[in-house]
């Protein structure tokens, strides 16, 4: 399909495009469903085909948020969605989440490198001077991914998820723009 080779945000192994409404069997058969995916994401509803598709009606009017997927430079697939939330231009900051759902892609940098894009994109186009998220403390890989690119831990959130009988800290990253400008020169 044509839509599949927009490119909005590219480097050397992924592109970043638009979520369209041909890929939301992949969100609803793939990422939405996998155990460990789930845990690390939070994610505890039950979502229908029918939720699926009422979330990207909404998203797809919100001007508060860019929501993209994570594809392969050399194959197209589809491995992940990231995305900017509560874009807040007057006092230029935004929260960004990414979910990697494909396994196999987890650890090698592809996470990595599709934040990075993200940010950049953040700071060099929107003109943002903060971006935050926040990570459940026993998801170390992304916290040192969100570390490499700057990030650093502003927080925490004690017991702010209970999961599988147990309760997770969240931790609250930020970066500053010349933080991240600095990170990326040296």
């Amino acid at each position: 399909m044509e839509q599949n080779k927009i490119k909005f945000l590219q480097d050397e192994k992924v592109y970043l495009r638009p979520v369209e409404e041909d890929d939301l069997d992949i969100f609803y058969t793939r990422a939405l469903w996998d155990r460990e995916g789930r845990k690390l994401t939070g994610t505890q509803i039950v979502f229908s085909r029918q939720g699926v598709q009422s979330w990207f009606d909404r998203i797809s009017i919100d001007q508060s948020r860019i929501d993209l997927v994570v594809c392969l430079q050399k194959t197209d697939q589809i491995i992940g969605d990231i995305a900017m939330l509560d874009i807040d231009h007057h006092n230029k900051k935004s929260v960004v989440r990414i979910s990697i759902f494909e396994k196999e892609y987890w650890g090698k940098g592809y996470g990595t490198e599709s934040m990075s894009l993200l940010v950049k994109y953040g700071f060099d186009v929107l003109n943002l001077n903060r971006i935050g998220l926040d990570v459940f403390s026993f998801n170390e890989r992304a916290i040192k991914s969100y570390k490499k690119l700057g990030f650093q831990e502003e927080g925490r959130i004690r017991e702010d998820l209970y999961y599988d009988g147990e309760y997770h800290d969240s931790i609250v990253m930020g970066i500053l723009k010349r933080d991240f400008t600095n990170y990326v020169r040296n």
